[in-house]
């Protein structure tokens, strides 16, 4: 029996299939975007993309919304399950066995996965940010993430690899970028962060944005020259949500900076959709 390339033929085949499941129900439950996006890949590479979302969401549930728990206590444990999970290769946990799974097949550096449980710990002190700090949590925070993913796509080609390694970076962090504008009010109102250096959010301005959005074309610009060279069976899915954000920051850009203090900007499902419809045609024609 196979679930993308993730072979099971023991008695462990039920629990595996469940695990990788609970991680596609995750992806499902959070985020309509990435969802779209995980259809349009190579079935092969679907569960191990769920399973590499479920870890990250579930880490930073942790940091963003249990208030009333130890949220230090909480993340160290995490750690330390994720730590053990892919050593021991098997977890009671369903997130940390399907992310195990994936980790020890496409052999994914432990490197990564420090960095952004170190940016999810971040959250846990820091309300405001320095340029090397900020870079910092970016690294951690998104850019592992589209570095985890690239190993899962490459399979085991380590020059494919280094040579999107920049391109999977810039991808991580326009999209991160996009999510703190996008998320300014409840970041600042409800948790007190304020991840833009030398930004006042009391006041707010045009320029301010500008330079913001400035520094998130340049990311987007350089994505989207490594997502024309990944490989066949992930190139459409990350291109649907490369899209998706794309669409989200034009909206950004076109609304004004006191609205992006006061109300979260967002791409309806609906259109999303037609977004997706356009995205398929354009790689039927080799758009991309």
């Amino acid at each position: 029996m196979y679930f993308g390339q993730i072979n099971f033929f023991s008695i462990m085949d039920l629990y595996n299939e469940t695990c990788f499941e609970c991680s596609k129900i995750i992806t499902q439950k959070y985020s309509t975007s990435f969802s779209l996006g995980i259809k349009a890949f190579d079935h092969k590479f679907q569960y191990p993309i769920y399973a590499i979302y479920g870890f990250v969401r579930y880490a930073d549930e942790i940091v963003d919304t249990f208030h009333d728990k130890d949220k230090v206590k909480l993340i160290a444990k995490f750690r330390d399950d994720a730590k053990s999970a892919i050593e021991d290769k098997i977890s009671l946990n369903p997130v940390l066995h399907s992310f195990q799974e994936v980790v020890n097949k496409y052999q994914i550096e432990f490197k990564l996965i420090d960095a952004f449980l170190k940016s999810m710990e971040m959250d846990l002190d820091k309300t405001a940010y320095t340029d090397a700090s900020y870079k910092d949590y970016i690294y951690g925070s998104a850019e592992v993430v589209g570095l985890m993913c690239l190993r899962v796509f490459c399979e085991g080609d380590e020059i494919l690899y280094q040579k999107l390694l920049p391109q999977a970076r810039s991808l991580g962090a326009a999209f991160q970028k996009i999510n703190f504008l996008r998320d300014i009010k409840s970041d600042y109102e409800e948790r007190g962060r304020t991840y833009f250096p030398k930004v006042d959010f009391t006041k707010f301005t045009e320029d301010d944005k500008k330079t913001i959005e400035a520094d998130i074309k340049i990311d987007f610009d350089d994505a989207f020259e490594g997502i024309k060279n990944l490989p066949y069976g992930s190139k459409l899915g990350v291109y649907i949500a490369y899209v998706y954000y794309l669409q989200l920051f034009k909206k950004i850009k076109n609304t004004p900076a006191l609205t992006i203090t006061n109300k979260r900007i967002r791409v309806s499902d609906t259109h999303k959709l037609f977004l997706m419809a356009q995205a398929l045609v354009k790689s039927k024609l080799n758009y991309v």
